[in-house]
């Protein structure tokens, strides 16, 4: 296991997930047009839901690289690469068009997903 390489993977994804979060609370409506989806107060609504979720994630990402235990560093990149690797999918499985920021988006949720797992074998 690559501890030092997994602490700079967190800080990079807290980073992204940071900035998603902010686009997602400021921006929602380019958020859902990019991604091709019905716009509705509702959809609105539901992508900022989702940005607070990602600015507590993206605290606790940069928060655990910082861990003393490479142990706990490890376990957390072993969720957080399942749940990168999930992001990308759940992205490509969108129900409705994939759209070139579509396919930028998995493949950001892909690349993390196989840095995490490279770190950790």
């Amino acid at each position: 296991m690559n501890t030092p390489a997994l602490r700079t993977t967190l800080k990079a994804g807290s980073i992204v997930f940071g900035t998603s979060a902010l686009f997602l609370l400021l921006l929602p409506s380019i958020f859902i047009d990019l991604l091709a989806l019905s716009k509705s107060a509702e959809m609105i609504w539901s992508m900022r839901m989702i940005g607070i979720t990602l600015i507590a994630l993206a605290g606790n990402m940069w928060n655990n690289a910082g861990q003393v235990s490479d142990v706990r560093v490890g376990s957390v990149a072993k969720v957080m690469c399942v749940c990168a690797m999930a992001l990308g999918v759940l992205t490509l499985l969108i129900p409705g068009e994939i759209t070139w920021f579509s396919y930028l988006y998995a493949a950001v949720g892909f690349g993390f997903g196989l840095t995490y797992l490279k770190s950790l074998l």
